[in-house]
């Protein structure tokens, strides 16, 4: 039932007692308008009496949580859950489809939220020492001056301290502070410990604790300061609990470094150090023993790693190989991989005769120049399906021709691609000549097979953007506008997104397709921005921002909630542009989301745009357009007439 509710301590009450009291739950967040329980087990009878709760509209259980939906009151019901519970919402998490996801889940969660902030830094200094590398082959006196020094050591400054740069971002993962962190991973790569483990490796005994010091460097390397950082987030919760609170400040840093730094040293940094050489050796063998099956293995499956979002889970294993050998076999391939892509891409923009999907294969053509290839990805090939597969074939027999050149990159490339190939460069080797021949292999072998291969066409693939100027479309408009003029009082609501149109009842979402939440409609997104349908003043914005709810001048209450179940994702995908009470004009930026991260998590990116106060008005029109640009009528409301004003407040 949905009557009005103010006591919200109490519903709370009654929600934590109905699913069987603080102990059954084992987890709580919020959205846009439910409450998100996780439970151990749920009562037989919760969902009937939560529902005959005042102020819960319904309940769903989904992807292992229940979930009451109450409205825009949400947030004060879950506040004063979260104080009933005793929870701090800022350590406590909640998984969408799992309460505890897997371990593998976790890890490529873990390494893509610690190099993804800084990979464009990698990736610029990567350039500095490739133009570097070009302009010493042509001008060798060059490397003797004042200038070179300074480049070079720009350019290997980010490697040199990655474990800080790891610290920074690692501390923000595992929830720890990043001062500690930063200073406990700044002593492994001082250079005094440098020196230390350099006269270890010479012979001399040199002891912590009368224990042997390894001979293990920690500049350059990733997976002792991941450990370093995780070890920390417990041990610093554990001395902030237990410690009295007028020392916990001076003496929780203290306690975590003297701690942390020598357990390192001893254990954990030469340990995890030696475990990412094991995994790059192995690389290395494979490639030493059959070179075209490593190859092909690289080249023609690195972008289906891409998709599943698990390709951060060899950085470490290429830094070991660049740490210990100077140079890596897997970059050398992986560069024709990319390479492919951006071909299959291109070969698109010269076969395709559809000038929206010509436009989006030549920006995405010139993005993978640099290394970027999820716009060719997911904006051309994959969405083609053929040119994906040509892409990974050409890239295959790029990298073998590579491995035939017993070709090896020199200089890390943060991001792979046609702008790192000089990385190849050796004085004396072939390793250059069998980069450039094996990526114009990759290249050329896309764009040619893409042409002869083909692939349907977003002209055949798309009617329904033909339909919204055919006779039939233009006769449902006009009889949609012909509608609106019958009517006394009507307010136009326009899209917020660019996208496809979806009625409401094709939302994979009970509560939004029975039309619980109110009337309106989904639109399948194919841009990455909200903006506001209307004059007026923004009402909600949840902390995971990703949902905004806005009040128009004339009273209607929308709510644009971008893909479901989205809240899980903890607010990473989204950017708000807005704050609550802010006034906004029809088009102003709302909201910018990452579709890409949002959907390689597994979250749909159908938004629905709903009229949450539906009840307050005569009729919801929806325009029959199947496709709609931000700033186009999406849909009306009709005023409720005078008449039916007086009789509903005579009941």
């Amino acid at each position: 039932m949905t009557a009005p509710v103010r006591d919200y301590p109490k519903l709370a009450h009654d929600i934590i007692t109905l699913v069987g009291g603080p102990s059954n739950i084992t987890g709580i967040a919020r959205c846009a308008t439910r409450l998100r329980l996780v439970l151990k087990s749920t009562p037989e009878d919760a969902h009937t009496k939560i529902e005959n709760l005042p102020g819960v509209i319904t309940t769903v259980e989904k992807g292992g949580q229940f979930q009451i939906v109450i409205g825009n009151r949400v947030g004060e019901v879950y506040e004063a859950a979260i104080d009933q519970l005793g929870i701090d919402p800022n350590e406590q998490q909640i998984d969408d489809e799992d309460n505890k996801p897997t371990l593998m889940n976790r890890i490529i969660a873990m390494m893509s939220a610690v190099f993804a902030p800084f990979i464009y830094v990698l990736a610029a200094a990567g350039l500095i020492q490739g133009a570097l590398i070009l302009i010493t082959a042509a001008w060798p006196e060059f490397g003797e001056t004042g200038t070179y020094e300074i480049f070079s050591l720009m350019s290997w400054a980010p490697f040199t301290f990655l474990p800080i740069l790891i610290a920074i971002t690692a501390s923000q993962f595992f929830k720890t502070n990043t001062f500690i962190s930063v200073a406990a991973v700044g002593a492994l790569v001082a250079p005094e410990m440098a020196d230390i483990a350099s006269r270890v490796a010479e012979g001399e005994h040199i002891s912590l604790f009368g224990f042997g010091l390894s001979e293990t460097t920690y500049t350059s390397t990733v997976l002792p300061p991941l450990f370093v950082v995780w070890g920390l987030s417990y041990l610093e919760r554990f001395f902030r609990k237990h410690l009295p609170e007028v020392i916990t400040q001076l003496f929780t840093p203290l306690f975590c470094l003297i701690i942390a730094v020598p357990l390192t040293v001893l254990i954990i940094g030469p340990l995890s150090n030696q475990g990412a050489i094991l995994i790059a050796d192995g690389f290395n063998w494979l490639v030493d023993v059959a070179p075209p099956v490593a190859a092909a293995m690289v080249g023609g499956f690195w972008q289906v790693i891409v998709i599943f979002g698990v390709h951060w889970g060899v950085t470490p294993m290429v830094l070991a190989n660049f740490e210990q050998y100077g140079s890596d076999p897997f970059q050398a391939f992986q560069t024709a991989a990319v390479i492919a892509q951006v071909g299959a891409a291109f070969g698109v923009f010269l076969k395709s005769r559809s000038p929206e999907m010509k436009k989006v294969a030549a920006s995405a053509s010139l993005t993978g120049v640099f290394g970027i290839t999820e716009p060719a990805i997911y904006g051309v090939t994959l969405r083609l399906k053929k040119p994906f597969i040509v892409g990974c074939v050409a890239g295959a027999a790029g990298a073998i021709v590579v491995s035939l050149f017993g070709s090896l990159q020199y200089v890390y490339a943060g991001l792979p691609g046609v702008l790192t190939i000089m990385n190849a460069y050796e004085p004396g080797t072939n390793s250059l000549m069998g980069e450039i021949i094996g990526c114009a292999v990759a290249f050329f072998g896309a764009v040619i097979g893409v042409y002869f291969v083909g692939f349907t066409d977003v002209l055949a693939e798309a009617p329904a953007e033909a339909t919204d100027s055919s006779p039939d479309s233009d006769a449902a408009s006009a009889e949609y506008h012909n509608q609106l003029s019958q009517k006394e009082t009507v307010f136009h609501i326009s899209s917020p997104v660019t996208g496809t149109v979806l009625a409401l009842n094709e939302v994979d979402d009970p509560v939004f397709a029975q039309g619980t939440m109110g009337e309106g409609v989904a639109v399948e997104p194919t841009d990455n921005k909200v903006y506001a349908p209307f004059d007026g003043t923004v009402a909600t914005v949840l902390p995971s921002k990703h949902a905004v709810g806005i009040i128009s001048d004339d009273g209607v209450e929308v709510l644009v909630h971008i893909g479901l179940d989205t809240v899980a994702l903890k607010g990473k995908p989204f950017t708000s542009h807005v704050t609550k009470g802010q006034r906004v004009e029809e088009g102003d930026l709302l909201v910018e989301f990452d579709a890409q991260l949002i959907t390689q998590a597994g979250y749909s990116l159908t938004t629905p745009v709903i009229i949450t106060n539906t009840k307050k008005f005569a009729d919801v029109i929806i325009h029959p357009s199947t496709r709609t640009t931000h700033g186009n009528e999406l849909m009306a409301v009709e005023a409720k007439s005078s008449n039916q004003t007086h009789a509903e407040g005579a009941k």
